[in-house]
């Protein structure tokens, strides 16, 4: 495959992203290789994101504005795959390599989809996967911790052929785990791409506050179909980890909550192979948790993305340098 010819399409979900919406379109338009798609799912804004997203479609045919009515509040995690799947189903066109789910607070290099395309290619096994979601600490990106196998779902990139092997995304709390669960189930490969860096502008579930966020962590745990005693002994690791306690409970309480009001979990098959997988790391045997990290060589530094998150004209100097 000729990765510069790679077609890829993205969708957008975002509501009231005003102070950093403009950061993700400079990025996604600054792109070396562009999507020919790309749909921004309004979700009821109410701060001024509307008119921007209008802006830039009218200026841009290959972006394309769905609007949805106004709720009146931001639904958590369920509220994302939402509008998630109005922007699919107003997809236009079959006819592409990649689907690429992203948020609309990021900011990243112009390189950062054609250097992912390039990962695709060299591992044809390879059917989710995503740059380092990172946060700005005094000038310098600092990544958030994942499992090597586990993409963040502000950043996910599905090959067409596993996308349709997983059969789209679960409309609960874990969909980001669900299905990389499902696709290393089916034989497909997942993993993060280090070095690949992108800038988060808000801590992930800074909006749901620690408590809140912690509980839909544990309901997401629950959905995915994590082992009991895995669970456990997870909780009991976040006892040293900040938010200490709150998060532990806050995950516990999650877990115990989902039970207990039997909401609906994965399929049966991939509740038993993530259980399998989790005795496997409890015995210390090879499993999803122990894979390898995979990095990419790359050229653009911090200064790349941070200036694409605040400065235009330095956005467009430094692609002129790479």
């Amino acid at each position: 495959m000729n990765v510069q010819a790679t077609r890829y399409v993205i969708i957008t979900p975002v509501r009231n992203e005003i102070v950093h919406i403009a950061a993700t379109l400079r990025s996604v338009s600054g792109q070396t290789i562009r999507p020919v798609r790309w749909i921004i799912v309004d979700d009821g804004s109410t701060d001024g994101t509307t008119a921007v997203l209008r802006e830039s479609a009218a200026q841009n045919p290959w972006i394309r504005v769905v609007q949805r009515a106004d709720r009146g509040s931001r639904l958590s995690a369920t509220g994302v795959i939402e509008a998630f799947e109005d922007g699919y189903q107003a997809l236009d066109l079959d006819d592409w390599d990649f689907l690429v789910k992203l948020d609309g607070d990021l900011s990243f290099a112009p390189t950062y989809f054609e250097q992912c395309f390039e990962a695709f290619e060299r591992d044809p096994k390879l059917g989710i996967a995503g740059g380092v979601i990172c946060h700005d600490h005094n000038g310098q990106l600092q990544p958030e911790p994942t499992p090597a196998f586990h993409v963040r779902g502000a950043t996910k990139i599905y090959r067409h052929e596993c996308w349709r092997a997983i059969g789209g995304l679960l409309r609960a709390p874990g969909w980001d785990t669900v299905d990389e669960l499902k696709a290393n189930m089916l034989g497909w490969k997942t993993y993060t791409l280090n070095g690949l860096n992108l800038l988060h502008h808000r801590h992930t579930g800074a909006a749901d506050g620690s408590w809140r966020n912690a509980v839909k962590d544990g309901i997401a745990d629950y959905v995915s179909g994590y082992h009991p005693l895995f669970m456990a002994l997870k909780c009991v690791k976040r006892l040293v980890q900040r938010p200490r306690v709150v998060g532990s409970a806050g995950l516990l309480y999650g877990y115990i909550a989902g039970r207990w009001r039997q909401v609906p979990q994965a399929e049966a098959a991939v509740v038993q192979f993530v259980r399998q997988q989790q005795l496997r790391k409890l015995s210390f045997r090879t499993n999803l948790w122990s894979r390898p990290i995979f990095t990419v060589a790359t050229s653009s530094t911090d200064k790349t993305i941070l200036n694409f998150a605040t400065d235009p004209a330095k956005s467009s100097d430094e692609r002129g340098k790479l």
